[in-house]
């Protein structure tokens, strides 16, 4: 049985292509892949022997463009829905999971003019406008915020969760890409740290690290300072309180390992939807939210002054372990009616 996975261009789409594939994988399925030659999707997949076949076609972003760029794009991907479509046909595909994001775009139209049935997975609390527009013609529209369906997230971070109850080592997350208000803010808040006995370890994005790291030697502040790891998870386990952006892949795998965080949402995401997210936890007591206009050096206090052991048991039932079965599952409980 033949199943294409497509989606893309961000981290957090990926996550969710990739654990898929695995989940697939794991029952004998090799599915096929629609990305992007923009983005992040070949650097993660152009390799991957996990699909059995692996296309890149230049599609682009619509959301964000005006007048004659924005009927471009949308040309664009009218013309790449039937290159997808041929696709789907070649391979005999009997079912097209997406991701989001404007990677997904020609293979999900794709499905939908070869009548191959669409599942989609929405990762945000604020529905991406691509999702908007599929949402109606897909066989099942999977969501955590709204469903309350388990958020698939590699099963390591739960196996390694712990519950947190004194603030020993903090860890910065901005992304792969960084955050240089995160970035900022720690820098600000190291000596406050460093005078309280708290390690630090930091992630700051490839284009920051040496801002970053050059930072932390001039003032003699020790700090396990990185641009990116793919086993980030080595570093969230050793850590008892992130600081972190909110996008949904990293605010479900901080949860998953119920780590207490304070999110610091990306401003200009879209429909806000990073806010969304995290407010999805504060609601729960079972994380802190604050606007990157309102990062100031005063809410370390508050930090320090938390109830972590008991933010971090809130954190418990948050999400599920094996989302990504519970997805893989459904569509195959769907083609096999």
């Amino acid at each position: 049985m033949n199943i294409l996975i497509t989606g893309g261009g961000t981290g957090g789409h990926l996550k969710i292509a990739k654990v898929i594939k695995e989940e697939l994988n794991k029952k004998g399925i090799k599915p096929v892949y629609i990305g992007s030659t923009k983005g992040a999707d070949k650097e993660w997949f152009a390799q991957d022997e996990g699909f059995s076949e692996k296309y890149f076609l230049d599609s682009s972003g619509v959301v964000n463009k005006k007048g004659l760029g924005k009927i471009n794009s949308l040309s664009n991907i009218i013309k790449l829905s039937f290159e997808a479509k041929k696709i789907i046909k070649k391979h005999n595909v009997k079912a097209v999971f997406s991701v989001g994001g404007y990677s997904a775009a020609p293979a999900s139209f794709g499905a939908i003019f070869s009548n191959t049935p669409l599942f989609i997975h929405e990762q945000n609390a604020h529905i991406g406008s691509l999702n908007k527009i599929l949402k109606p013609f897909s066989k099942k529209f999977f969501n955590t915020f709204l469903y309350n369906d388990p958020y698939p997230v590699e099963d390591k971070f739960f196996e390694r969760a712990r519950i947190r109850k004194e603030l020993k080592t903090i860890i910065f997350l901005g992304g792969s890409q960084g955050a240089v208000a995160i970035n900022d803010f720690a820098m600000r808040i190291a000596p406050l740290l460093k005078q309280k006995n708290i390690k630090i370890i930091h992630q700051s994005g490839k284009r920051d690290f040496e801002r970053v790291k050059n930072f932390y030697e001039k003032n003699s502040i020790e700090a396990d300072v990185f641009d990116f790891d793919k086993n980030l998870i080595e570093k969230i386990e050793k850590a008892d309180f992130a600081i972190s952006r909110a996008g949904a892949s990293t605010l479900f795998e901080l949860a998953a390992n119920q780590i207490p965080t304070l999110f610091v949402p990306y401003p200009y995401a879209a429909g806000d939807h990073q806010y969304h997210n995290a407010k999805f936890l504060a609601d729960k007591n079972a994380a802190l939210v604050i606007r990157q206009n309102e990062l100031k050096i005063e809410i370390l206090d508050k930090i320090l002054n938390l109830n972590l052991e008991e933010m971090s048991k809130n954190l418990k039932n948050v999400n599920k372990k094996e989302g990504a079965k519970y997805i893989a599952d459904r569509i195959l409980d769907v083609l096999s009616v």
